[in-house]
C-alpha cells in the first residue's frame, strides 16, 4: 500500500496546511491535507488514519496527535479540508485536547495543523488498511482507535512531511 500527498512538495507541508495557513478552529490549524492511496489489500472493510509529531516529545513530554480518523473502505482519497467537509469521517481527538491545547473534544475531534513552537518538526501520517469495520463514535481517544485495530490490520502505508517554525 501506498500514501502520497500533494499538500506535501519536496519534503515539506504547504503552509496553509499548518500555523502559517489562513484557516483555524479556536487556534488550531483547521485545514487538513489531501491524501490519496493505492494498492489496497484485498478483504479492506476500512481504513485508519493517525497523524504524530515525535519531534513533539522534547517540548510537550509526548507525541502530539494531529489527526485520528476512520475513513469507509471505498475511499481512495481524502480532499482537501476533509475534516471539517466530510461528514463520513469518524473522527477520534488530537492533542488540543490535552491542557497544553485548550480544546473541548468537539473541538479536538478533527485535524489539528502542524505548530512547532521550537525548531522544523518532521509529521509522520501512518494510514491502515483493516479487515473489520470499527464501531468507534467521534471523540474516541487514539489508545481505542490501536486496541480496535489489534489483530485486524491488514496493511499500512507510512508518508512523512516536514513543517518550519
Amino acid at each position: 500500500m501506498k500514501i502520497i500527498s500533494s499538500g506535501i512538495k519536496d519534503g515539506y507541508i504547504e503552509e496553509k496546511y499548518g500555523k502559517y495557513g489562513d484557516q483555524n478552529l479556536k487556534g488550531m490549524p483547521s485545514k487538513s491535507l489531501p491524501l490519496q492511496w493505492e494498492t489496497i489489500p484485498e478483504g479492506t472493510k476500512s481504513y485508519a488514519l493517525v497523524m504524530e509529531d515525535f519531534d513533539a516529545i522534547p517540548v510537550t513530554g509526548f507525541s502530539w496527535i494531529h489527526w485520528v480518523t476512520i475513513i469507509p473502505k471505498e475511499y481512495l482519497e481524502l480532499k482537501e479540508n476533509a475534516s471539517l467537509d466530510d461528514k463520513n469521517l469518524i473522527q477520534g481527538v488530537n492533542s488540543w485536547i490535552s491542557s497544553m491545547g485548550g480544546l473541548d473534544q468537539g473541538d479536538a475531534s478533527h485535524f489539528g495543523g502542524p505548530a512547532p513552537p521550537d525548531k522544523t518538526h518532521t509529521y509522520t501520517i501512518k494510514l491502515y488498511a483493516l479487515d473489520v469495520e470499527l464501531s468507534l463514535k467521534s471523540g474516541f481517544y487514539l489508545n481505542e482507535l490501536y486496541k480496535n485495530i489489534d489483530g485486524h490490520i491488514l496493511d499500512m502505508a507510512k508518508l512523512e512531511g516536514k513543517y518550519n517554525n
